[in-house]
């Protein structure tokens, strides 16, 4: 597999902790609609809310699980012979936060949704790339968020840390650019881009040398310190580093 690379215009971005003790403040939400709102839902609402003005914007949504914990609330209802909500139901879709987002700005622009395993931010900061380069006047707001699955689905592979990340695509606006690689398992053999490449070997220590466990743990890492970060996946290395703009 050739590399693959593309570099993202970033205007704004914020995030949220999995781990963060407070509730994130959603009070553009009316609370009619608040209150039946996840714990993923409100942290994607958040991020999102953070790097938009009042412009219409496209939305690409990702998660790898989704709303899967209300969809496991629902089936449990099903299994007890109880009735389901149609409330319940309608925010159980994966595209559920985009609604929401899009009913609460009026704006009317086009979202999207992906989900590809333990790959989804990646791959979502491809989609989000290809829509901005296709009509790059118009900005593309990529929102993240996810959350471990129930326990009673057992051990899943590589699963995912939880938490938002959400950036703003705009070249007009943009204060750094996040060069995005996708190696191949040849590359990531020779060490070129790896999360497990021998620092000693290679003759000097570089962050990128750093396995991270969750693709937003590095992303994360190269946001908050502009310093280079890479994911190792199965027979495929993800490579993410920052380029402030020029003054």
């Amino acid at each position: 597999m050739p590399d693959l690379h593309w570099t993202i215009p970033v205007a704004r971005w914020s995030s949220w902790p999995a781990a963060a003790s407070a509730a994130p403040d959603i009070g553009f939400i009316e609370p009619i609609v608040r209150r039946r709102l996840s714990t993923l839902s409100r942290i994607a609402l958040k991020v999102a809310h953070d790097c938009v003005a009042q412009d219409d914007v496209r939305v690409v949504f990702a998660s790898r699980h989704g709303e899967l914990r209300r969809t496991t609330d629902i089936l449990r209802s099903i299994s007890a012979g109880e009735p389901v909500s149609p409330t319940a139901f309608s925010l159980s879709v994966l595209n559920a936060m985009t609604g929401v987002f899009g009913i609460a700005r009026g704006d009317r622009s086009a979202a999207s949704a992906i989900s590809a395993g333990a790959e989804t931010l990646g791959y979502a900061l491809l989609e989000a790339y290809a829509q901005y380069a296709t009509q790059p006047a118009s900005p593309v707001l990529l929102v993240y968020a996810d959350e471990p699955a129930d326990p009673r689905y057992g051990t899943i592979e590589d699963e995912v840390q939880g938490g938002a990340i959400a950036i703003l695509l705009n070249k007009e606006t943009a204060v750094g650019q996040l060069v995005c690689t996708l190696s191949g398992a040849d590359a990531a053999a020779s060490g070129s881009g790896s999360a497990q490449a021998n620092p000693a070997e290679a003759g000097a220590e570089t962050d990128a040398d750093e396995r991270f466990a969750t693709q937003s743990q590095a992303l994360q890492h190269c946001l908050d310190t502009r310093k280079s970060a890479a994911w190792q996946g199965t027979g495929v290395t993800w490579h993410w580093s920052w380029h402030d703009c020029a003054a």
